[in-house]
């Protein structure tokens, strides 16, 4: 990803609301599931890291990335933005 799509990425997850939230429990394999799920309707999602969550959000992130083959857009504070492109077809045009 170039630093073009990156940005042109981050301005678009401004817009979006965080669909999953990871707490006291951490990463669990359910969160995990339910976010690659999630990959099937969507290409770009955030996620907030809740303050009762004691694993470091940059971490988190990349363990996401790695489990659901994604790509980590951006850690900022305790909110994490991911992208994988979609299999049928796109539906972000990166730059």
């Amino acid at each position: 990803m170039t630093s073009k799509q990156r940005a042109y990425l981050k301005g678009l997850a401004m817009n979006i609301e965080p669909i999953f939230q990871i707490g006291k429990s951490s990463l669990t394999p359910e969160v995990t599931e339910a976010i690659a799920e999630s990959f099937n309707t969507r290409e770009l999602i955030k996620i907030a890291v809740l303050k009762n969550c004691m694993d470091d959000p940059k971490v988190i992130a990349e363990m996401i990335a790695e489990r659901t083959q994604s790509q980590v857009v951006q850690v900022i504070g305790k909110k994490i933005v991911l992208y994988k492109e979609s299999k049928d077809h796109k539906k972000i045009i990166l730059p």
